[in-house]
This record gives structure tokens, sequence and C-alpha cells, in this order.
């Protein structure tokens, strides 16, 4: 009568044993509640850069469209990027910033003009800048 009880004492440490292995592997192991949290936040993550990725795609879609249809966008890009001007314009450059206050502020700026024949636009355009 000694070894039934015995054995049941065995069996029940042996149930515990793996209860235990079973909730370390739940809890803590590969694929287990803290691996399925850090999964969902990486998630979340990469959620939020395929937004801003694709916000920014559209503006850029929405860019290369206007490129192709519209010559205004093109002009603008050619001015801005290009510091490129028409024939018929006069292009002033504002030097220096006047601060509120200061002496500067009640001197007007002095504008640098630069008068474009047609003739030069080209070759400037033509030719790069060469440094010595």
């Amino acid at each position: 009568m000694t070894a039934a009880p015995s054995l049941s004492r065995t069996l029940l440490w042996l149930a515990a044993a793996i209860f235990v292995v079973l909730q370390l592997s739940l809890w803590f192991g590969e694929g287990g509640v803290r691996d399925v949290h850090r999964l969902k936040g990486a998630v979340a993550l990469q959620q939020a850069e395929n937004l801003r990725l694709r916000q920014r795609n559209d503006v850029l879609e929405a860019e290369v469209n206007d490129l192709k249809t519209g010559h205004a966008a093109i002009e603008e890009r050619a001015r801005l990027d290009l510091g490129m001007i028409k024939d018929d314009e006069t292009f002033y450059l504002v030097t220096g910033k006047a601060l509120s206050g200061s002496a500067t502020a009640r001197m007007p700026a002095t504008p640098a003009v630069v008068h474009a024949p047609k003739d030069s636009v080209s070759e400037a355009a033509a030719e790069p800048e060469r440094q010595p």
C-alpha cells in the first residue's frame, strides 16, 4: 500500500513540473506573451512609418503629375532650383536683413539689379561656372 501514495505523489510533482515549464514557455518563450507584445509594438511603429511614407509618396506623385501636365510647375522649378529668369524680367537681389529698432532698419536696403540681355541668358545657361 505504500507504493500507491508514492506513485500519486510522483505524478503530482511531474504534473506540477510540466505545468511550470508550460507557463514559462507561455510567458517568456518564443511566441509567448512577451514576444507577442513586442511584435505588436513593432507592427504599430511600422504602420506609422508606412503612413508617413505613403503621404510623402502622394506629395511626390502630385508633383510629378503637375510637372507632366503644367508649364507653371516647370517654370517654378526652374526659377527656384536653377535661378532662371525670363528675358523681359529684372532680377533684384536684396542683401542683408534689417533688425527692428536698429539704425539699418531706417535705411532702405540696396538691391543689386541684374539686367539680362537675351543672348547672355542663353550663353550663361549653356556654360557651367568655372572656379579658379
